[in-house]
């Protein structure tokens, strides 16, 4: 079936996104069709400022509106505790569950030799840096129980060990090959109660 140009480039868009195949970008396209023009407009708007206003925290590579981020120049957070997530989504997970209040460092990533992806391709070099000037007592490793997340979790625990600063994991209360983002709190608080010496 041939669209016109507009709703054509409009369901190749939604095709870009994670997880959409062409059916669900056809419902996607054709709903918006049927939108108000100001709530078209906003969710333009909404996406442009997603974009142009979020960068990553200096300190922890977090997403943020505001540098450092929020976490990050909180007063009542726990310094001597660094939390080592995969991705952003995971400081959200970690921060729903209100039993955690040290600070973050966002990975992006997981070491995947596979992949092509080492530890310099990971934010890896600015937590080395981060715990030379920081008065850090514990390391929490809470990459995701993947092959890569626990190949990138014996990796900078082997790193720190020297450093002396007690490097844990948090424990396999998660499902393995699961993300962070899907568990729920009680799964992630059980998880970070259990985690263990590396």
């Amino acid at each position: 079936m041939h669209y016109p140009e507009p709703i054509s480039k409009l369901i190749d868009s939604f095709m870009k996104l994670p997880g959409i195949g062409p059916k669900t970008a056809s419902r996607l396209a054709f709903f918006v069709l049927t939108m108000q023009e100001d709530t078209v407009l906003n969710f333009a708007k909404a996406l442009v400022d997603a974009k142009r206003n979020l960068s990553y925290c200096s300190v922890c590579g977090n997403i943020t509106d505001v540098d450092p981020c929020h976490i990050c120049q909180g007063v009542q957070r726990d310094r001597s505790t660094i939390c080592v997530v995969q991705d952003p989504k995971d400081v959200i997970a970690m921060e729903k569950m209100k039993d955690y209040h040290g600070l973050y460092h966002v990975l992006h990533g997981a070491i995947s030799p596979m992949d092509g992806i080492g530890p310099e391709d990971i934010n890896v070099p600015s937590l080395l840096k981060r715990l030379q000037s920081e008065e850090v007592e514990e390391l929490i490793l809470a990459t995701n129980p993947t092959i890569e997340g626990e190949a990138t979790a014996m990796y900078i625990s082997r790193l720190i060990k020297p450093s002396g600063i007690r490097t844990t994991r948090i424990a396999h209360g998660l499902p393995v090959g699961g993300d962070l983002e899907y568990a729920d709190e009680v799964t992630l608080s059980k998880a970070l109660e259990g985690r263990r010496e590396l």
